[in-house]
């Protein structure tokens, strides 16, 4: 029986090193049959996952410097392209952009955006082009915005409060933590007319599911890369990704029976501002509307402007903040633009921020340097050349805009917080005129083309608003053992670019400066 079980062993063996041995020959004449970008040398099963963990941005960019501008890699059994510079980032958004319009689906995807019915993640196509149009128009329209800026008020005054408050205790702030909250609760209130800070209840819910949605999604997934895993959970995320639909889907089922029910009164008074769920409703219940939303639809939509408009927001902010504290040069001078501009007895707003050029290249630089999605998404959906190579149909794609923002043949001493780099009366520099919005292939923050972030605006009118106030009302140090020192800079892990170390600071409020009750 022994002797049965160790030839059957054997056997198995002998199996596995040659399906191994066979699969990488084959995988090594299709890369050589065909002119694909050059890569390093894959192991069997894992191919260069190994590679790329656990900063993808970094990793990535340690290898073009070794095999050029546009690498070929296969992560597990899926094929995939990386791109790290302007030229090769223009040739996929723009030039080739119809082949690139689709994004990889993941199993965290599937499950959270109900099957990809979202617009993030939705395949390109008539679904996905008709939810632009109304995003675009609608739903993250100037009219939108406009009408939800008193929610924005509110909670930016809210948060003031706070920091005001921990000042006066001489308490530090997890700055990082206390800036999630406040984009949790702008972002929720403007959708669905909740907020997250609550201790208890529904608004509590919703801030819980934004952050085990947001891990999720950046949790690495063996099953997504190597083929014979496809079908196993050996990770056990399948089992979260349902708990977190069920849970989601529960509470968007509620929200939505409470509101249909108040609309009802609400169409009745004639009274009332739109939240977004109010207008998918409208344009859901619309007969003659070019696509029918259905619930699913919906609640995918919510789940994206939730999970995908709150954290990275937030991040921006973060680094920002820790830009000014090691550079009181530029945080002086941001100020001082702002006392002249503003006062210092009335608090910043909106619509200050069009006369803040200096404030505006702060957050430019900012994004430059950290951009809260440092890695651009995309799938091939036909076969094409880029800079002379094959990419194949259903290649995944990952455009490294962190290293784009940092190439010293765009930028002049690229790795140096320069806001000064985008004013526009610096005419002598390149990229004074460079805009956020995708149209420099040198400067990718929000992506480029037609599946660039469309909340860009409404990310804009925060960070902004949010960083000038707080810039304005207080000073901020770091104090470590009784002495000031400057910000550790180091990134975190993760598919957005958090920080490594959390920023505490101690907040010291300006004397007599804006009322904060």
């Amino acid at each position: 029986m022994a002797s049965d079980l160790q030839s059957y062993a054997i056997l198995f063996l002998i199996w596995l090193i040659s399906t191994v041995l066979v699969w990488t020959i084959f995988s090594n004449f299709r890369t050589t049959a065909r002119h694909f970008p050059p890569g390093p040398i894959a192991l069997p099963i894992i191919g260069h996952l190994h590679l790329i963990a656990p900063i993808p941005q970094q990793a990535f960019h340690k290898l073009s410097k070794r095999y050029g501008p546009l690498i070929y890699l296969r992560l597990g059994s899926v094929p995939a392209v990386v791109a790290s510079n302007a030229d090769t980032a223009r040739e996929i958004l723009k030039t080739h952009e119809a082949a690139f319009a689709s994004r990889p689906q993941s199993s965290a995807v599937r499950y959270l955006t109900y099957g990809s019915s979202d617009f993030s993640f939705a395949p390109y196509g008539p679904y996905w082009k008709f939810m632009k149009k109304i995003c675009m128009s609608e739903l993250l329209g100037g009219r939108t915005l406009d009408q939800l800026q008193p929610i924005r008020h509110e909670e930016i005054r809210r948060f003031l409060r706070l920091i005001h408050k921990k000042s006066n205790g001489g308490e530090a702030v997890n700055v990082g933590q206390d800036l999630i909250t406040i984009t949790n609760n702008i972002i929720s209130r403007m959708t669905i007319s909740r907020i997250c800070s609550d201790t208890e209840g529904e608004a509590e819910e919703v801030g819980k599911l934004v952050h085990d949605v947001t891990v999720l999604v950046g949790t690495f997934n063996v099953s997504d890369y190597i083929g014979f895993c496809r079908n196993l959970d050996l990770q056990g995320l399948k089992k979260r990704y349902k708990d977190v639909h069920r849970r989601f889907d529960a509470m968007m089922e509620r929200i939505i029976k409470e509101r249909e029910e108040g609309r009802k009164m609400k169409m009745e008074r004639g009274d009332g501002v739109k939240d977004i769920l109010d207008i998918l409703l409208d344009i859901s219940e619309d007969e003659s509307a070019e696509m029918k939303l259905t619930r699913d639809n919906i609640k995918a939509f919510i789940t994206d402007i939730i999970v995908g408009g709150a954290d990275t927001t937030a991040i921006t902010m973060e680094w920002a903040l820790a830009e000014l504290i090691n550079h009181p040069d530029i945080f002086k001078k941001a100020r001082v633009e702002i006392d002249s501009v503003v006062g210092k007895n009335k608090l910043v707003e909106e619509s200050d921020v069009q006369n803040l050029p200096y404030l505006q290249a702060i957050v430019k630089e900012t994004v430059r340097l950290h951009p809260a999605i440092p890695v651009i998404l995309r799938e091939s959906t036909r076969d094409c050349k880029i800079g002379g190579y094959d990419v194949l149909a259903n290649t995944q794609v990952f455009i490294n805009a962190w290293a784009i923002g940092r190439d010293p043949n765009y930028w002049v001493n690229p790795l140096e917080f320069r806001p000064e780099r985008f004013m526009p009366s610096n005419e002598s520099n390149p990229n004074h005129h460079v805009d956020v919005r995708g149209q420099h292939f040198h400067f990718l923050p929000f992506g480029s083309g037609q599946r660039g972030c469309p909340g860009t605006s409404l990310a804009l009118e925060v960070v902004q608003t949010m960083l000038a106030s707080m810039i304005q009302c207080f000073d901020w140090t770091v104090v470590i053992d009784g002495e000031t020192k400057t910000v550790n800079m180091t990134e975190g892990p993760g598919l957005s670019l958090t920080r490594a170390h959390p920023l505490m600071c101690v907040p010291i409020a300006r004397a007599n400066l804006v009322p904060f009750n």
